[in-house]
């Protein structure tokens, strides 16, 4: 029983890490798409955001 739960404890201690890599850059592709759909509408990023009126849109 004590051999089970350490390899349980083992398994995890190494998955857990590998993981949450993936969904670092996951949220970080989808961060980058979202900008790159706002920019292509017209808006920048300031402080507060802000949409650009003079700029035509390239669609």
């Amino acid at each position: 029983m004590k051999i089970k739960r350490l390899l349980i404890a083992g398994i995890f201690a190494v998955v857990v890490p590998l993981l949450s890599g993936c969904w670092t850059v996951a949220a970080a592709g989808a961060g980058a798409y979202g900008g790159y759909k706002m920019k292509e509408e017209g808006y920048t990023l300031q402080n507060p955001v802000t949409k650009e009126e003079n700029k035509k849109s390239t669609k």
